[in-house]
């Protein structure tokens, strides 16, 4: 991976951020509902944290993460992000997301998951890729769901958020099983 493509669906462009994107980026990831549902994202969201976490983008392109801004097609307007992080040597990836509020319950989420599962078994020759979200999050559970993950496992308190143990549910899906998706149009 040398240069970041840009991704493209019928709603939607997945885009690298850049540094314009900061003041919405903490806007949309400051809500606490937002903040509740992803493990790294602290609340409340203060100032220069949106900077740093584009900042760092470049270098974690350079070492197997992928990170896009998921914008509007029509008027560009961020509305959240999703990721990649890579295993080359065994050919897996681990897929993340979050969806600023206003526009959850829109599809947003899975147009743009479905473009990221293309993408990595596409472009990126990856044989599984896979997700966690906390048990309480359903509205993550059903996006792993609808792009066609399949449920792997419970991890039982396997996370801290807020000082409150969060048990952790695991969905992946394989390349085979993606391809066999694909080609019956499920």
């Amino acid at each position: 991976m040398t240069i970041q493509p840009l991704l493209e669906t019928g709603r939607l462009l997945l885009r690298p951020f850049s540094m314009k994107d900061a003041p919405q980026v903490q806007r949309l990831a400051g809500e606490r509902d937002v903040a509740a549902n992803v493990r790294s994202i602290p609340h409340p969201y203060g100032d220069g944290v949106a900077e740093a976490w584009i900042s760092s983008h470049r270098d974690k392109f350079k070492h197997g993460e992928v990170i896009y801004a998921i914008t509007l097609r029509e008027g560009g307007e961020l509305i959240g992000a999703i990721s990649l992080i890579i295993d080359k040597e065994t050919e897996l990836a681990e897929l993340g997301f979050w969806i600023g509020k206003p526009y959850w319950n829109q599809g947003y989420c899975t147009e743009a998951s479905e473009a990221m599962l293309r993408y990595g078994f596409g472009e990126l020759g990856l044989n599984r890729i896979h997700s966690f979200h906390m048990s309480l999050n359903v509205a993550s559970a059903r996006v792993m769901q609808k792009i066609g993950m399949s449920r792997e496992g419970l991890f039982r308190q396997a996370m801290k958020k807020w000082g409150v143990f969060q048990d952790i549910e695991l969905y992946a899906i394989l390349k085979a099983d993606y391809a066999e998706r694909q080609s019956t149009g499920r």
